[in-house]
């Protein structure tokens, strides 16, 4: 934190100077007391760049005043200086019978409550780290659309630890017929038409994980028979021969699953890019980024330049690695990587042709922001990114510890 606070300050500056508006979106709660010391996501960028803070509270959840007033009574007053009011997500119901404790909560905290958006299905915007998970306890499991064949298909992506841009498979869920579900037991993997093993912070201890849970010995299974699997990043890492890391995990070398023919060393710079290429014959872009190096020899290539020239990534069988994150989003090629899948796995599925995975993901957002429009008080927020948060807001009581 030490080292990097200044910087995350200078890049905020940057963004201010040149954008009318910055949303600085937390993680987890601000009143994580026995974290603040050590904030920075929360609170702390709030206190050193002066930011006015709107608390939003999932009522979907339950006990959302109770959140709303514990969250501002456990910061300290220069936090609780900044804490501009509150707004109110998910909500189901007749809002005139929410009215009440919401003036209720005015009266304990002395701040607004600038909104209660309702409880849309189907709303899905891109989630960075976190992974949504079901009343009942099980991992997430995507809603599916009638296909265009005759047959569904189903993907299973193991739910590693440190998942990171498991984004990676919206795009594959927003396909008509296609059903995209988390998993964390090796039985899971059995009625898969593909498995999906996503990106991850920490691929040393992701692999340990697959272990551990014998879904390790199921991909290797999977493998064997010709049934496919689809590594990405972290993923791709791991299905290689060898991992050389000094830089992420520090546990030097770790034999990987072997269903690839790669050897990933860990180097200290990262890779960053936006490439370009095409794989099964189709045009596609992702992003990269990532501490492996991968040294492939042997399998083909999964994405080429326009001369037929290896990019990135290799293929044995059924079993294929990417460092590209965001590929599947090109849309001609995840409706040909999806016919082949089918194939494979012997599947009379059938890709929509129409599917435009930018295009849904722009109506979301739109739908989002019509949420926020009706139901929010945008002029209350545009005074909070044009004035700050309101002065001599009052304590509320104890306050941090």
């Amino acid at each position: 934190r030490e080292a990097l606070f200044g910087t995350v300050l200078e890049c905020l500056e940057e963004l201010r100077a040149t954008h009318d508006a910055v949303i600085c979106e937390g993680a987890g709660s601000p009143a994580e007391i026995n974290l603040r010391r050590t904030d920075l996501v929360n609170m702390g960028i709030a206190r050193a760049a002066r930011l006015p803070v709107v608390v939003v509270g999932d009522i979907d959840r339950g006990g959302v005043f109770a959140s709303f007033f514990g969250t501002t009574a456990l910061l300290s007053p220069g936090d609780q200086e900044l804490i501009a009011g509150y707004l109110v997500n998910k909500f189901r119901g007749d809002v005139t019978l929410l009215e009440p404790g919401l003036e209720m909560l005015r009266g304990l905290t002395g701040r607004a409550t600038f909104g209660v958006l309702p409880f849309r299905h189907g709303l899905g915007i891109d989630e960075e780290d976190g992974l949504r998970v079901s009343s009942h306890g099980s991992v997430r499991e995507s809603a599916v659309s009638a296909p265009c064949g005759e047959d569904i298909l189903r993907v299973a992506v193991c739910a590693v630890p440190l998942m990171s841009n498991f984004t990676d498979v919206d795009a594959l869920a927003a396909e008509p017929g296609v059903v995209v579900r988390f998993v964390d037991r090796p039985e899971e993997l059995a009625d898969a038409d593909l498995v999906v093993v996503p990106g991850t912070r920490g691929t040393v201890r992701a692999l340990a994980w697959l272990r551990e849970r014998g879904l390790a010995d199921a991909l290797v299974r999977r493998s064997a028979e010709g049934r496919p699997v689809l590594g990405i990043c972290g993923g791709y890492q791991l299905l290689g021969e060898r991992i050389d890391d000094e830089v992420e995990s520090r546990a030097g070398s770790v034999a990987g699953l072997g269903l690839l023919p790669v050897r990933v060393r860990f180097a200290a710079e990262k890779t960053l890019a936006r490439p370009s290429g095409r794989a099964l014959g189709e045009p596609v872009e992702g992003y990269e980024i990532h501490h492996g190096v991968a040294d492939v020899h042997g399998g083909e290539a999964f994405v080429t330049d326009g001369a037929g020239r290896d990019l990135d990534g290799c293929r044995v069988g059924s079993v294929r690695g990417t460092h590209w994150h965001g590929a599947l989003e090109s849309d001609a090629f995840r409706r040909r990587f999806l016919t082949e899948v089918a194939r494979e796995a012997g599947r009379r599925f059938v890709p929509a042709p129409d599917t435009d995975f930018g295009a849904l993901r722009e109506e979301q957002l739109d739908l989002l922001g019509d949420l926020i429009e009706e139901h929010a008080d945008t002029d209350a927020l545009l005074r909070l990114i044009e004035e700050g948060a309101p002065a001599g807001l009052p304590f509320v009581p104890p306050g941090a510890p």
